[in-house]
């Protein structure tokens, strides 16, 4: 049976009891319905596994005490940073989610032409926190020790304006180029994908002066999500670890 993974977002100490936090409590006790002295692991971020168990199991408190600290890596050596155009309903979500478990280091959300989430800046920050708790879960379910980095919201020209020594990557339909020839780079990969709609002819054109290089995923239209989750994929077998 597997070992229930949790997220903890502090210092984890060993041999030494303390309580889980809410959201990683209730779903030990209520969904997970876990019981004193059942094996589970955390993580917090700093790449290691903290091993222990449960010591006891009330309504809103699950007391743990964590026995040793694992040095475990299922990390690629691969950088991969996304740069997503948002998506409406459960795309992004999905993207956030597929992504994670394919390996990504960083994961930029981006305003584009044809986004049509349209929210005021206390609700994006708010969709902020519930794409983190996604990436969180992501992690939990897949093993990884180090939470990839969300970052804030960008427009596609705030994001093609930085400096990086990644390859720049762009998707579009009909590109000479395909993604599947992408060469290796040591310092990475930066790929920019369009929303559901994709991206204007300008904004393909903009990337590419700004050093992006557009390259087609084949003959067939690809949903942005499965645009996404396949291009990580393929970065990863050409050139990472799968």
């Amino acid at each position: 049976m597997r070992i229930p993974r949790f997220f903890y977002p502090d210092t984890i100490p060993v041999d030494q009891e303390f309580a889980l936090a809410s959201e990683a409590a209730h779903h030990a006790s209520t969904v997970l319905r876990l019981k004193a002295n059942q094996r589970i692991v955390l993580f917090n971020g700093d790449g290691n596994e903290y091993s222990g168990q449960i010591i006891s199991v009330a309504r809103k408190e699950v007391i743990v005490e964590m026995d040793a600290c694992l040095s475990v890596s299922t990390e690629s050596a691969l950088p991969l940073h996304l740069g997503q155009g948002i998506s409406k309903g459960d795309r992004m979500d999905t993207v956030l989610q597929k992504s994670v478990e394919l390996g990504v280091t960083q994961i930029t959300p981006l305003l584009t032409e044809r986004c049509t989430v349209k929210l005021d800046e206390k609700r994006w920050e708010k969709k902020l926190a519930q794409w983190q708790k996604i990436i969180i879960g992501a992690c939990e379910q897949s093993g990884r020790n180090i939470v990839p980095v969300l970052n804030p919201i960008q427009t596609l020209n705030e994001f093609t304006a930085a400096s990086t020594s990644e390859h720049r990557l762009i998707l579009s339909p009909g590109a000479a180029t395909a993604f599947g020839r992408t060469p290796y780079c040591s310092q990475g990969y930066r790929l920019i994908i369009g929303p559901e709609g994709g991206l204007t002819e300008s904004e393909v054109h903009h990337a590419s002066e700004c050093g992006y290089n557009p390259v087609s995923m084949g003959p067939r239209i690809l949903r942005t999500e499965t645009a996404a989750i396949t291009s990580l994929s393929v970065l990863q077998a050409l050139h990472g670890d799968l």
